[in-house]
C-alpha cells in the first residue's frame, strides 16, 4: 500500500495472504471513491461534537509507551475519544526537511489524542483527559506535531512544530502579510515593523 497526495491505492495481490489468514471483521481494501472514504465516519461523528486535539510526532513506541497507551485506553472518557497513530515514513520521507514548512519528516508516525464528546458539560473530563494523556506520552515523543492537530498550546508549541524552518516562514509572513491579517489557528507571527525598519 502507498499514499500520496490524500490518494491511496494496494492491488488485492498485496492483501491475499492477509485474507488467507483470517476473514477480516472489516475489509475495505478495493477502488473506493473519494467522497465516500470521507463520510465513511459520519455517522460516529455527526456535526456538533465538542472535541480537543493534542499531538505529537513519535519515531519509536517503547514499552513505557505502550503502558501509557493501554493505561489511557482503559480511561477513554466517552465512545468517541481517541487516539490514532498515522504512519508517515513513506513518501512524506522522500521529501527533504527543508524543502517544504514541515520540518519532522523523519519521524515514522503523527500520534493524536483526541477528547470527544457530545455534552459541553463533559468538555472538562475530556480536555484533561486529552492533556494527561499527552503530557505522559510527549516525553517519548521527536518533538513537532502535525500542525493541523494542534490547539491551545502556545506559540512555543508552533516553533517546536516548524523547528529550523519556523524563521524562512517568519521571513515569508514578513513580506506577504506584515499585519498579521491570516492569524486563525497555529499563527506564524511576523515580527514588528519597527523591527523591519530597523534592519
Amino acid at each position: 500500500m502507498r499514499s500520496r497526495l490524500g490518494i491511496c491505492w494496494s492491488t488485492d495481490e498485496t492483501f491475499k495472504p492477509i485474507r488467507a489468514f483470517k476473514k477480516a471483521a472489516l475489509d475495505f481494501v478495493g477502488p473506493l471513491p473519494q467522497p465516500a472514504l470521507q463520510s465513511m465516519f459520519d455517522a460516529l461523528y455527526p456535526p456538533g461534537l465538542q472535541w480537543y486535539w493534542r499531538a505529537d510526532f513519535v519515531n519509536e513506541i517503547n514499552d513505557e509507551a505502550v503502558a501509557q497507551h493501554i493505561r489511557f485506553g482503559n480511561a477513554l472518557p466517552s465512545m468517541h475519544s481517541t487516539m490514532h497513530l498515522y504512519p508517515i515514513n513513506g513518501e512524506a520521507s522522500r521529501v527533504g526537511k527543508k524543502d517544504t514548512a514541515w520540518n519532522y519528516r523523519d519521524a515514522t508516525w503523527a500520534q493524536v489524542m483526541v477528547g470527544v464528546d457530545p455534552d459541553p458539560a463533559n468538555n472538562e473530563r475530556t480536555i484533561s483527559w486529552a492533556k494527561s494523556y499527552y503530557d505522559a506520552l510527549h516525553p517519548y515523543s521527536a518533538g513537532g506535531a502535525y500542525v493541523n492537530f494542534l490547539m491551545d498550546e502556545g506559540e512555543d508549541r508552533v516553533k517546536a512544530t516548524y523547528g529550523d524552518n519556523y524563521e524562512r516562514l517568519v521571513a515569508i509572513k514578513d513580506k506577504y502579510d506584515p499585519n498579521n491579517f491570516f492569524r486563525v489557528n497555529q499563527n506564524i507571527k511576523p515580527t514588528t515593523k519597527e523591527s523591519i525598519a530597523a534592519s
